[in-house]
Formats: C-alpha cells, sequence, structure tokens
C-alpha cells in the first residue's frame, strides 16, 4: 500500500499545475462550508445577546391581526402590518401589571416628529412609555433620571434623551432643565441615557423618551398602544404566564374565540428559539448551495482522473503485463484522487478559518457581538465530504484504468 502512495504522490507531482487548480476548486467549496457553519454560529450568539440587552426576563404583548379567514400559515404570522390596530389600551398594561408573577409593566407607542433646539431642527424617534420602562429594559443614565408616575399622569411635558442625541444637541454640556421643542410644543429635559448602541440594527441612542400618556394626548390624539412590554418575577413560570397574559387580554377585549384575538404574546426565550431556528434553516440551505460548488470541484477530478488515465496508458498497460492486479490499478488511482481532495479540504479549511476570522474582526468593528469559533463539526463535515467527492469521482475513471488490456494498452 506504501509503494502505491508513492506512486500516487509522483504522478500527482508530474502534473503540479492541474493538481494545484483541482486542490483549488475543491478547497473553495470547502472554505465555504467552514465559513457558514462559522457565521451561523456568531450569527446565533449575535441574536442571544441582542436579546439578552432587552433581558431574558421580558413578556412582550403586540398588537396583531385577528387570524379570521386566514390560512394556517398565516395565522403564525399575523402581525399588524399596514392595518391600523386600535384596541390595545392603557387599561390593558394595568391589568398585565397586576398579574402575580408581573413586578413590572409599561406601554409604548412609537412616532416621529420634528424636534428642534436653537438652530437645530431634526426628525428623530419619540418613544412614548409608561413611567415603569425604565425598571423593565434596564435603563440606566449619564445625567438625571427617569420620569415618575405622577409626571405621566399629570401629562407633563418632560423628555428623556438618547445618548446620541444629547451629543448632536448639547455635545457634552449637562441638558438637564433646559427645554427642547418636541413637533412645536416645549419639553423639559430631566435626563440623558447612558450609550447603548444598536440592537436588532436599530439605533438606541437616537430616541427621545416621553410619558405614554403625554404623547398620546399631546402629540398624537391617539388612545392606544403598540405594545406592552412586562418584567417576570420567576422566568421558569414564562410559559404559564404566558398563557395567563393571553386570558387576561381576551378578558379585557371580550374575545371568546381565539382566532380573534388581536393580540400576540411571546416570552424572550420563544423569540430566541424561533431566531435560532430560523438560522439553522438558512444554514442548511447555505450548506446545500456550497454543496454544489464542491460538485463542481468533484467533476474537476474526474476531469484530471481521465486525462491522467489517458496520458498514463502505456504505463498501465506496462504495469499490468509485470504482474500489476486489477485491484492495485483500481486503488493507484483512487489514492490519486483522494490525495487532491484530502489536500483541497485541508487548504480548505486553512482558507475558510482565516475568512471567519476576518468576517468575526469586521463585525467587532461594528461593535456586533460576533464570536469566531469553527465548529468541530464543520471540519468533519468538510474533510468527510472531500473524501467522499474524491472517491465518487474517482472512481469511475480509476476502474476504467483498471479495465484496461495490457496487450491493447501498450499498443499506444
Amino acid at each position: 500500500m506504501s509503494k502505491l502512495f508513492s506512486i500516487a504522490i509522483q504522478s500527482i507531482l508530474k502534473q503540479k499545475l492541474r493538481a494545484i487548480l483541482t486542490i483549488l476548486a475543491v478547497s473553495i467549496g470547502i472554505a465555504a462550508v467552514i465559513m457558514v457553519f462559522s457565521a451561523g454560529h456568531g450569527l446565533r450568539g449575535f441574536i442571544s445577546s441582542e436579546i439578552e440587552t432587552f433581558g431574558t426576563d421580558l413578556l412582550q404583548i403586540e398588537i396583531k391581526v385577528p387570524n379570521v379567514g386566514k390560512t394556517s400559515s398565516e395565522n403564525a404570522t399575523g402581525i399588524a402590518q399596514g392595518v391600523s390596530i386600535t384596541t390595545f389600551k392603557n387599561e390593558d398594561t394595568d391589568a398585565i401589571r397586576k398579574h402575580p408573577n408581573i413586578s413590572h409593566a409599561y406601554g409604548a407607542v412609537i412616532a416621529q416628529k420634528p424636534v428642534s433646539y436653537g438652530d437645530e431642527l431634526r426628525k428623530n424617534m419619540l418613544m412614548g412609555t409608561g413611567f415603569e420602562a425604565d425598571i423593565v429594559s434596564n435603563f440606566s443614565f449619564l445625567y438625571g433620571r427617569f420620569y415618575t408616575e405622577d409626571e405621566e399622569k399629570s401629562l407633563s411635558q418632560v423628555v428623556v434623551l438618547g445618548y446620541k442625541v444629547w451629543k448632536d444637541l448639547f455635545i457634552d454640556e449637562n441638558p438637564v432643565g433646559k427645554k427642547i421643542k418636541i413637533d412645536g410644543k416645549k419639553f423639559r429635559i430631566i435626563g440623558v441615557m447612558e450609550e447603548k448602541g444598536s440592537a436588532f440594527f436599530f439605533d438606541m441612542d437616537s430616541i427621545l423618551y416621553i410619558p405614554l400618556r403625554t404623547i398620546q394626548e399631546k402629540l398624537l390624539g391617539t388612545d392606544y398602544i403598540s405594545y406592552t412590554s412586562a418584567k417576570m418575577i420567576d422566568v421558569k413560570k414564562g410559559k404559564q404566564t404566558q398563557e395567563d397574559v393571553n386570558i387576561i387580554m381576551r378578558e379585557q377585549h371580550d374575545i371568546t374565540d381565539p382566532n380573534k384575538d388581536d393580540f400576540a404574546v411571546s416570552t424572550m426565550e420563544e423569540a430566541e428559539d424561533m431566531l435560532g431556528t430560523i438560522i439553522d434553516s438558512i444554514t442548511m440551505l447555505l450548506i446545500a448551495l456550497v454543496g454544489i460548488s464542491l460538485l463542481v470541484g468533484g467533476v474537476g477530478i474526474m476531469n484530471i482522473m481521465y486525462v491522467s488515465v489517458a496520458e498514463r496508458t502505456f504505463e498501465i498497460g506496462l504495469r499490468k503485463s509485470v504482474g500489476a492486479t486489477h485491484k492495485s490499478i483500481l486503488s493507484q488511482f483512487l489514492i490519486e484522487a483522494m490525495l487532491i481532495t484530502l489536500a483541497g479540504g485541508i487548504v480548505g479549511i486553512i482558507l475558510g478559518a482565516i475568512l471567519s476570522y476576518i468576517v468575526a474582526l469586521v463585525a467587532a468593528a461594528f461593535n456586533f457581538a460576533w464570536e469566531f469559533y469553527i465548529p468541530f463539526s464543520s471540519i468533519i463535515v468538510s474533510v468527510g465530504f472531500s473524501v467522499v467527492v474524491g472517491l465518487l469521482f474517482g472512481l469511475y475513471p480509476a476502474r476504467q484504468a483498471a479495465k484496461l488490456d495490457p496487450i491493447e494498452a501498450l499498443r499506444k
């Protein structure tokens, strides 16, 4: 067997350029497999870190289009899009807050209004939230504080600035006590958030926070909300709490048929599992697509082996005439094919690791929590697949070489 390996290596070295190009074709496919696995792991870690930013003990209640008249696939994703749902009220948040496993809760609406200070005029995202938002969402402050329950109930025109808004309007000055105009109305600044960065690609530092009832009555002229976030006391009771909140909301909205629910209740754990499933599906799809490039590399192996058989017909005939068996000829050419693919696999793993590390560095530069990691399973899959490709695509040319008649081969 060692002699066959020696002959195979010598044969490959005789055609260096051809072998290098074939190895390159295989290695690109293998590198892509490594990158897909690594990116999948990095993306899963990124999503987990983003969810942890909000807190794993949160319960989210959002508006939803009722499922009546929809198919089952539409039912699963019936979040309100392009439809105005106005049934979710502040009273619903108050009812949810009374649940024994809920410590704090707040309702919220999102709007966009012109904001001005001095000569500066810009359009900013406004978040109208209940007074417990800072507790539920773990806000921290650079200056000042969050608004109180009394300030919300009395419709106080107070505002908390996001870090970037503060930087743009006041540079490094403490703005607490100063006034800015929002949609032409004066609001007193009572706090500035510490820098939060982005969450799910949403810039959390460009938001201004206003008491919920103030924004409803003085800026929007509405009495409904978009969602409620609630903080659970015991996360282990999350599933039961979710079911209880469903019941509370149905009672609040006089709903007896679950198909007519105009809300959706979800936990952060549930959201993470759903996103994880999506990532796994995308990863498998990408691996399937990458498999096509590996098959192309396999065709290249078959081609180089056919050319090798044609060029070495006389050599094969000579070896068979001096006693080489069908098995030894077959093994020799199979070993050549598998050595090429194995080399392609090793090069591909190294290339894939380098490219994955570059992706992690770029993600880190954009402040994404992206961990560089090469799953061992990706190496097993890559090497295994490369060897199988070499075996399958090298088998037919090898069998053709082994079948050559020694007399006919010597005549060529």
